[in-house]
């Protein structure tokens, strides 16, 4: 695998073949952004030119214009380009939120509400955030930090802490940075958004495919750490027992172990979780399970001898579970093993995605690094198609009178095509139909894109068994029903410990309390999910009610924590604040806000069970917000949101 580009390139020579070529193998409504970019002409925005809504993999390309129109524009987006070069290849143009606006309402194919410009507006500049590159500006030498986590969110917070000349480390569980792509190496494994969306802002690749493969991603995640020498402040192979706020000397104190059972205890003024939320494995505790003599693990788990070539050929393979794990293992091994038996409790909703395996080609290729602005404007693009358009159609409507298939008009119209859609997939199989069909609303749960889930349904050695298992016996499982199915090897995609943050670390606040105490062991809370109130000088990346419910790229939340904890201690460097804590009164009502908006979301609904809700149906794991509307409140720290103290000494180094 090539390693991953890290810089926007501009060719010096204009080959007029090559540039045609790329041309005619471009996303139509972007090369239309970036003709109207780099012209400025606004005849681009005629009706003649309006794409349609995209409803397909070709009408995205395409945007639904006629080939005639589609030349027109691939030859105008030519001249433009040639006439760029002989210029001098000047800087792009600067335009306002409005013009962004404008242009993105119309290359969509549907209106996008004006509130989303001036996020769009930092996709399309292709900003960062304002200030990262420019080093510290004023004193930090009274703050340290400990940063817990290797992923995504800890890597992003370290090269940050670093512009701000933070003194820092990372602690990291595991060998290696990456996360949660480190730890899953399973058949299938990859990311159900697109790779252009699912990416780090500034840091580009040339993703060989729509929807990144693990391998590529990780390779991605460790070509970042590269760039910025990360991995020079990392301390592998380390876990986390405790962490203790003294509020004497205003630092944390946390206890530390190596894989040899070795102990340290290191100092900081500011301790940043990054350990994410699908992180520690759940595995349920069945009986017998330590009984089967076969391979017997968690998906996240995958052991190194299964990842040989042929290991699982000619096996009797068993999957407990059916979300989003299973249906990227499930098709992944269908073909090599002998039999396997899919235990689902309940069904999923399935969406079609013609682009789940499909390549980008070298030309789109080159257009990203040739074509100044086509990166951004398809990325604000691909933010639109897959962030918030949905978000409306998750509202519950009081009056609607169905109670259990779904929850409004639009909901029930998008039932009525994924049903369709399951349907054409399984043909005759009534069988199958009856028993993949769920009888709750769509996006109660994680909506899952069909990666060949339905095709390897049909399957002749594959057995969908609509039951959960209750125990283990020597030689397979034994279902809820009292039936028993040999196997040879048993897989648990039965998801992680979604509703247990910072699990399983103790941290004890300026009260003593621990987390688990503070919330309880299932129900935490935190001020826009990042800071809580008694645990002074603790941001949380990846904290309660942040994931993503309805779509889009976590990457964006996390780069949106990370910008509001910088802005955080930016206040406290300028300010030789020694400790910074969120009121309770800002806690208490954003939380109560929280509260109420689930409550009237989908994912609340009584036919189903989900990972986004606790034991007692409060929604702890995901967001309630559009994307936008989270932007909007990490975009600055409110000093009147934090009680805070001059700092009484110096930071000790961790």
């Amino acid at each position: 695998m090539a390693p991953p580009s890290t810089a926007h390139h501009v060719q010096t020579d204009v080959d007029v073949a090559r540039l045609r070529e790329a041309v005619a193998a471009g996303n139509i409504p972007t090369l239309l952004a970036v003709l109207i970019e780099m012209t400025g002409d606004d005849r681009w925005l005629a009706d003649r030119y309006h794409p349609t809504r995209p409803r397909g993999m070709d009408d995205n390309r395409t945007g639904g214009l006629s080939p005639e129109i589609r030349d027109e524009i691939c030859d105008a987006a030519v001249e433009a380009m040639l006439a760029w070069h002989a210029s001098g290849r000047p800087p792009r143009r600067q335009l306002d939120e409005d013009t962004i606006a404008a242009i993105l309402d119309f290359t969509a194919g549907e209106p996008v509400p004006h509130e989303f410009a001036p996020m769009m507006a930092d996709i399309v500049a292709g900003a960062i955030d304002e200030g990262a590159e420019d080093g510290p500006s004023t004193d930090t030498s009274h703050l340290s930090a400990i940063v817990i986590g290797a992923g995504v969110a800890g890597m992003l917070m370290s090269v940050r802490l670093a512009q701000m000349g933070i003194d820092h480390i990372v602690l990291e569980k595991n060998d290696n940075v990456g996360g949660s792509w480190w730890e899953n190496r399973y058949p299938g494994a990859g990311v159900d958004t697109p790779s252009y969306l699912y990416s780090i802002s500034g840091f580009e690749h040339d993703w060989s495919t729509h929807f990144g493969k693990r391998d590529e991603v990780l390779a991605y995640m460790q070509a970042y750490a590269d760039e910025h020498q990360i991995r020079d402040r990392i301390r592998f192979g380390i876990e986390v027992d405790t962490a203790d706020y003294d509020e004497a000397t205003q630092q944390w104190t946390v206890d530390v172990r190596d894989r040899k059972g070795t102990r340290q205890t290191l100092r900081a003024r500011l301790l940043i979780s990054a350990v994410g939320l699908l992180n520690r494995p759940k595995v349920p505790d069945l009986p017998g399970h330590d009984t089967f003599t076969g391979p017997i693990f968690h998906s996240a788990q995958w052991p190194a001898d299964l990842d040989e070539p042929g290991a699982l050929d000619g096996k009797r393979v068993a999957i407990i579970g059916s979300g989003a794990s299973a249906m990227q293992i499930g098709p992944a091994i269908a073909d090599k093993v002998k039999s396997l038996k899919i235990f689902q409790r309940s069904p999923q909703w399935i969406a079609p995605n013609d682009d789940y395996f499909a390549a980008v080609g070298d030309d789109v290729h080159w257009l990203m690094n040739h074509v100044p602005g086509y990166r951004e404007w398809y990325r604000a693009r691909l933010s639109w198609i897959f962030n918030d358009k949905v978000h409306p159609t998750l509202q519950v409507d009081p009056d609607w009178p169905e109670e259990t298939a779904s929850i409004n008009a639009a909901n029930h119209g998008h039932r009525g095509f994924y049903v369709r859609y399951l349907r054409d997939q399984l043909g005759d199989r009534d069988d199958l139909i009856e028993l993949s069909t769920p009888n709750y609303p769509p996006f109660g749960k994680r909506m899952l894109l069909d990666n060949g889930w339905y095709a390897m349904l049909r399957r002749d050695n594959v057995e969908l068994v609509p039951r959960a298992v209750r125990g283990v016996t020597p030689t397979g499982l034994v279902a809820d029903d009292g039936t028993e199915r040999d196997v040879d090897v048993v897989i648990f995609a039965t998801g992680f410990h979604s509703d247990r943050f910072l699990y399983p670390m103790q941290v004890r606040g300026r009260s003593g309390r621990s987390t688990v105490e503070a919330w309880g062991d299932h129900d935490a809370y935190a001020y826009l999910g990042i800071t809580a109130p008694d645990f002074p000088n603790l941001f949380i990346l990846t904290g309660p009610n942040t994931a993503l419910g309805h779509g889009g790229s976590f990457i964006t939340i996390l780069e949106c924590q990370v910008r509001y904890v910088a802005d955080a201690i930016s206040m406290m460097a300028r300010e030789n604040l020694g400790a910074i804590e969120v009121r309770d009164d800002v806690t208490a009502d954003y939380n109560r806000a929280v509260d109420e908006a689930h409550a009237r979301m989908v994912w609340t609904h009584p036919a189903m069970s989900n990972w986004y809700r606790n034991d007692d149906g409060r929604v702890v794991a995901v967001l309630p917000w559009r994307i936008v509307d989270y932007w909007l409140m990490t975009r600055s720290a409110n000093p009147e949101d934090f009680v805070t103290e001059v700092a009484a000494e110096r930071a000790v180094a961790p």
